[in-house]
């Protein structure tokens, strides 16, 4: 497998590693091998799963397999673990490693698509929100390149887990209970609707052998309040009867997301002593909600930046409350790199050795790692800052840097910047937003 911190060499498919919180290949966890099939290939996903498990396991070189017999078959190939960590090559067998977990699959290319509900009052239909079928080219690595603080990952897959291990053994819920909800919060710009997006992709994935796929109904909230009073709780129902309709289908995983869910469960308390059309829209959710978690393969995500306007009985009503906040300056560090990386690969930076982990070099190792140290002294000074913005400030150090400043755009005519010169850019795109904020504050 290709050093991801090298630019690649032509090549005809893509062998990526997934990033994440922990060592990937610990004894205490499977090593998940994740098969991308081409959507034109006609090979059976067994025969695929079984030839690629045998030159993982003997030790095949996959870039000479994948660009001879599986090239027409495969587009790229991932290791990962429950929580993994960015690692260069297959793993090597032991008798202590519990083993690997083959997940072969195809993406779906039609996108999101609209549904409608129509109001009782209206001709017209709402838009209420977007379905796609899962897995979705739209997500194909969206929770690799995700960066989040340790433990966030490998919670919710486990969550899942769990959630399904119950299910699946009968588990009475009147004793034990779980409700198939997770409420994201934290600031804007942290990663949420991107997360609750990728888990729903990477579920698809990983529980390949109980679902053949899925679904993700992005609810569009704003969109369930009628100018008729009283309709919109009936717009709620109507949401809910769609996915129930989904849900049908046992071989379908379907997840609900709900974006700014406060916009549907504010909380009542606030309404005043009247009725109104919030209050039915909030007692309309929390019945669908209550409905739906007796349904074995359905799962609801939610996310807020106000948790405080939620209703409490809705709060209450999720499994897990996960605060999402601004990355820590090593989760900073890794989503920068990361960018960079992107940058060298497709050759508008020049190529430069940075280093996985976030950690001070002894001297004697600097000059190993090229501007590892810079990028660890930029990172360090982005406390406060969201994923969001942190993701912006590569592209504003090519602009720092000059790129195109010729008067030529035309891409054969640019030079690759420097890795010097571009983390210097970078270094200072993060001192004219910091300062820029400032002024704002005043």
């Amino acid at each position: 497998m290709y050093d991801s911190e090298r630019p690649a060499p032509s090549m005809k498919v893509d062998l990526k590693v997934e990033s994440g919180d922990a060592p990937m290949y610990s004894d205490a966890h499977i090593v998940h091998v994740e098969i991308c099939q081409r959507s034109k290939s006609g090979m059976k996903k067994s025969v695929l799963e079984e030839v690629v498990k045998n030159a993982v396991e003997s030790g095949t070189d996959l870039k000479t397999l994948l660009d001879g017999d599986l090239f027409e078959a495969v587009e790229s190939i991932r290791f990962g673990g429950v929580n993994g960590d960015v690692s260069n090559t297959p793993p090597v067998n032991s008798e202590n490693r519990i083993g690997w977990q083959y997940h072969v699959y195809k993406v779906d290319t039609s996108g999101g698509q609209l549904e409608d509900i129509e109001e009782e009052k209206e001709e017209n239909s709402v838009h209420a929100a977007k379905n796609w079928i899962l897995p979705s080219a739209d997500f194909e690595g969206l929770w690799e390149s995700l960066v989040f603080d340790a433990g966030v990952k490998e919670s919710l897959l486990s969550y899942v887990e769990v959630t399904m291990l119950l299910s699946e053994r009968g588990v009475d819920p009147n004793l034990v209970t779980w409700n198939r909800v997770v409420l994201f919060h934290g600031p804007p710009g942290t990663g949420k609707t991107s997360l609750c997006q990728a888990l729903s992709h990477k579920l698809c994935l990983r529980l390949g052998s109980r679902f053949d796929y899925g679904h993700l109904v992005e609810i569009n909230s704003h969109s369930l309040f009628s100018k008729w009073f009283s309709e919109s709780g009936k717009l709620v129902q109507r949401m809910f009867e769609t996915i129930e309709g989904l849900v049908d289908d046992p071989r379908a995983l379907v997840c609900v997301l709900i974006d700014e869910v406060e916009s549907l469960a504010a909380a009542r308390n606030r309404c005043g002593n009247e009725p109104s059309d919030a209050t039915r829209v909030v007692n309309a959710v929390l019945t669908q909600l209550d409905n739906i978690k007796r349904l074995k393969n359905v799962l609801i995500l939610t996310t807020s930046n106000v948790t405080g306007m939620i209703d409490l009985a809705f709060v209450d009503r999720a499994d897990l409350k996960k605060y999402i906040g601004p990355p820590s300056a090593e989760a900073a560090y890794g989503i920068l790199r990361g960018s960079a990386l992107e940058l060298m690969k497709k050759r508008i930076v020049a190529h430069d050795n940075i280093c996985a982990d976030f950690k001070k070099l002894a001297a004697k190792s600097q000059a190993a790692y090229g501007q590892t140290e810079k990028l660890i002294s930029i990172a360090e000074k982005c406390a406060g800052l969201s994923g969001r913005t942190l993701r912006k400030l590569p592209f504003l150090a090519m602009v720092k840097a000059g790129v195109g400043s010729g008067g030529s755009l035309a891409a054969e005519n640019m030079q690759i910047i420097p890795s010097e010169v571009f983390f210097g850019a970078l270094d200072s795109a993060v001192d004219e937003e910091l300062a820029d904020r400032k002024k704002l504050d005043k």
